[in-house]
């Protein structure tokens, strides 16, 4: 197979060993409920016109988070905030940080802590006959990230 570097099997993280906690006007709550998580950055990228040039050049210009997941329906801690919107007009920021760790691999941790977030849509009130276990979906934007920790790299990188 030549002498190029492979990631051996062990190092691939898995998922079900996440921790999620959310922080909501100070007090910070291990969001256990969730069952998945992503979150992106996106970049704005903006088209530079350039004289003399026939193709178009591009800058970045800014960006944009956003957030979605799913839990269990069996928090109100979402529901608050949109009361507290719907009866003060005042939507609470909050932070969702994000640790991956899984002791079965060379990496170690990685936390992102997202700051500024806001929900962008919230369930109040759901049932679904002989459904066992209900879900919502949730999802958001966020304002600015934090990466305390990055995995280590891996050998060969």
């Amino acid at each position: 197979m030549g002498n190029h570097a492979m990631m051996d099997a062990r190092d691939a993280v898995y998922g079900g060993l996440a921790e999620c906690f959310v922080t909501i006007d100070g007090r910070r709550l291990n969001f256990m409920s969730m069952t998945s998580f992503e979150s992106k950055w996106e970049t704005t990228i903006t088209d530079v016109p350039i004289l003399g040039k026939v193709g178009m050049g591009h800058k970045s210009a800014g960006g944009k988070g956003t957030w979605s997941g799913t839990a269990h329906y069996n928090q109100s801690h979402f529901r608050q905030m949109a009361d507290t919107y719907q009866k003060t007009g005042v939507m609470p920021y909050f932070e969702i940080q994000v640790t991956n760790e899984d002791p079965g691999t060379s990496v170690g941790r990685q936390t992102i802590i997202h700051r500024g977030c806001l929900c962008d849509s919230f369930i109040l009130a759901k049932f679904e006959a002989g459904e066992e276990i209900m879900d919502e979906e949730l999802s958001g934007t966020f304002e600015s990230w934090d990466m305390p920790e990055k995995f280590r790299e891996l050998e060969g990188c």
